[in-house]
């Protein structure tokens, strides 16, 4: 039965379109600005402009958002003990991120000290990129999990063929959107880095335009 945190998940779950929409404006423009910096800096200022506000936009949607993995964790943490430690870690990781992410937001436009924006944005990301860690493993154990589960059917004799090509058709499913949740995880994970250290190629305009972009179109929640 639904409970007020439940509710509150759902309703927020509904803007997840959009910040995939702005995230695309975000990053695209991102990559307009470095194409355009040296030969049209008035086309890059308006670029630029647009992927600050773009990013400034995503922040808002995302109120209240680290409550998701807070309610991940307290309605379905997994079914074994690792599963269940992976599910509290990162989820954790992403809750951080999320709720830092408000203060991040709140000095950036002026309600709080502008001062703050350095701090809340590295603790933001390093509890995002700790988040998106655990993640990842967990799918890749997952993904390991389905690969030895089809093995087994394709090697067993003693179930129906139908049946047999139903589940193994399942389990390709299924590590395809794992495989392109791990890719969206991953391009996170190097937006994460870029803040939290930053290098010349986690900040080159070309690996974060890519990685918002893979980010925004990889999740395997767009194809659920």
């Amino acid at each position: 039965m639904n409970d007020t945190v439940d509710k509150l998940v759902i309703f927020l779950a509904k803007r997840d379109g959009i910040d995939k929409l702005v995230k695309t404006f975000q990053y695209v423009s991102k990559l307009v600005h470095w194409q355009v910096e040296n030969t049209h800096p008035d086309v890059a200022t308006k670029a630029k402009q647009w992927e600050v506000a773009s990013g400034l936009s995503r922040k808002a949607f995302r109120s209240g958002r680290f409550l998701t993995g807070f309610n991940a964790v307290r309605r379905n943490p997994g079914p074994t003990t690792t599963f269940r430690l992976l599910a509290v870690l990162s989820n954790a990781g992403e809750m951080v991120y999320f709720f830092f992410d408000h203060f991040l937001w709140l000095s950036r436009i002026g309600v709080l000290d502008a001062n703050l924006a350095r701090k809340m944005s590295f603790i933001s990301a390093f509890g995002e990129s700790f988040g998106y860690i655990f993640f990842i493993i967990s799918d890749c154990i997952l993904i390991q999990e389905g690969i030895k589960t089809e093995r087994k059917i394709i090697k067993s004799k003693m179930e129906e063929s139908k049946d047999s090509n139903e589940k193994i058709k399942k389990i390709r499913v299924d590590r395809v959107m794992r495989l392109m949740a791990v890719a969206a995880n991953l391009a996170d994970l190097i937006i994460g880095l870029a803040d939290i250290e930053p290098n010349p190629f986690c900040n080159h305009a070309v690996t974060l335009g890519i990685s918002g972009l893979v980010s925004a179109w990889a999740d395997s929640d767009n194809f659920e």
